[in-house]
């Protein structure tokens, strides 16, 4: 997997934790419900990119 990769799926989930957060203490559940979003949309860039790593392992 590439580095650029998981920084990016990390800054997505950094960035929905606080779009979460915010939601929550401005009481906006559209916020809350994009900031939800992010996160699981950078979990599964993770668990695709675990899997190429994976796969490549096995592979060599």
């Amino acid at each position: 997997m590439s580095i650029e990769d998981r920084i990016q799926a990390t800054a997505k989930n950094i960035e929905g934790k606080l779009q979460e957060a915010v939601g929550e203490i401005t009481g906006d559940p559209k916020d809350k419900a994009e900031g939800k979003a992010k996160q699981v949309d950078a979990e599964v860039a993770h668990a695709k990119e675990d899997l190429k790593d994976e796969v490549k392992q096995v592979i060599d």
